[in-house]
């Protein structure tokens, strides 16, 4: 006897299945229980057109995932935060914060959830992992600065940048210009 399964069933199918059964054990067990119904040819032809319908949603939706997924990786967040001298956040950017700049940039909205990213706590150039759709992945490039200071195009990704050199560059030409103008009072 043929029966479609409205529920997964252990050792005998999945939801939406038609298989073939005993009639003992499909009016005994799988019928009683709701697990089952008889396949009339009018269930399967309707089982039918909702496999190819879903089929077809399926097929929009992977190429709406793949056009998104060629926007994203196609860009470049950039987060301008407070830093120390040494390079250290004050505070972090987060997959919120990564998700919030998303939508305010190119109006994709992405679950926090979906980023795989460690808090970051450096400037520097990272890269965030989304999980767009199903199987289907993004790597989004970041960039962190901090209050004007361009990080350098070779700086390798996840590498935080010192900054201390250019601090202490700094440093050395202010002392430069105190000990200029101590000499010109002289």
């Amino acid at each position: 006897m043929q029966v479609v399964l409205r529920s997964d069933v252990d050792n005998l199918g999945l939801r939406g299945e038609v298989v073939n059964v005993a009639r003992g054990y499909a009016r005994n067990y799988l019928l009683p229980r709701g697990l089952a119904e008889p396949a009339t040819p009018g269930l399967v032809a309707e089982l039918v057109r909702r496999e190819a319908q879903h089929a077809r949603h399926q097929a929009r939706t992977d190429e709406e995932a793949q056009a998104l997924v060629a926007r994203l990786e196609a860009s470049e967040l950039h987060f301008e935060v407070n830093a120390g001298p040494t390079g250290s956040l004050f505070g972090s950017v987060t997959a919120t914060s990564v998700a919030d700049k998303l939508w305010e940039t190119q109006k994709v909205r992405i679950d926090r959830r979906k980023l795989h990213l460690e808090p970051i706590k450096r400037i520097g150039r990272y890269t965030a992992t989304i999980d767009v759709f199903g199987g289907v992945t993004a790597e989004l490039r970041l960039l962190v600065t901090s209050d004007g200071v361009e990080i350098p195009a070779e700086t390798a990704e996840e590498e935080p940048v010192d900054v201390a050199p250019i601090a202490s560059d700094a440093a050395e030409a202010t002392a430069d210009l105190a000990v200029g103008a101590e000499a010109e009072t002289d």
